[in-house]
């Protein structure tokens, strides 16, 4: 059919397995300092704008570590360069992410602050259509990994104070001072090689 989908991450790790893709920050041209006002910065008669308009679908996985603005200014450009004020501008746009995992940073920011920077605080959240996912395909051959990484997620886990869990023996790996960083590790995680 020849439609044209557009694959975007906001890390660059999860936007390189994407095929075609790259970070939301580089295909949308989003500001690095943003505002509640921040719009993309394509021109109407770039390349970018007629991707865009020609896209019959948006990806943006690992939207949950970024700041709402970073979307929030994706609407608003795509609302400019489709001259439509419905959400992104009526074009389909599918994010993936887990709010239990990494969140936006913000630099020496409050717990308050933090949570207020997610996509969960924008003017745009009560208007996006949420379909949750409840298997983790990649868990499946450790299913108690997979609980204890759920329990974690919701706030189940015992906790050593307000922030901290205990990580089990088994999935840490030992450290001493005599030991080179990164060579323990590689040495651990890939001991074939």
């Amino acid at each position: 059919m020849g439609l044209i989908a557009i694959a975007t991450a906001t890390s660059g790790i999860a936007a390189s397995i994407m095929p075609g893709g790259r970070t939301a920050h580089s295909r949308f041209k989003i500001p690095i300092k943003l505002t509640d006002n921040s719009m993309c910065s394509f021109t109407k008669q770039s390349g970018t704008t007629e991707l865009l308009k020609q896209a019959s679908l948006i990806i943006w996985d690992e939207v949950a570590m970024t700041k709402r603005q970073a979307v929030e200014t994706l609407d608003r450009s795509l609302q400019d360069i489709m001259e439509c004020s419905l959400p992104f501008g009526g074009k389909v746009v599918v994010f993936g992410g887990d709010f239990r995992q990494v969140l936006p940073v913000v630099t020496r920011g409050t717990r308050a602050q933090i949570t207020d920077a997610t996509l969960l605080r924008s003017y745009l959240w009560q208007k996006i259509r949420k379909i949750r996912l409840t298997r983790n395909m990649r868990a499946q051959t450790d299913p108690w990994f997979s609980e204890y990484l759920l329990r974690i997620g919701n706030g189940t886990e015992e906790t050593i104070g307000d922030d901290y869990v205990h990580l089990p023996e088994d999935i840490v790996i030992a450290y001493t001072d005599d030991d080179e960083p990164i060579n323990k590790l590689i040495e651990d995680v890939f001991p074939s090689l």
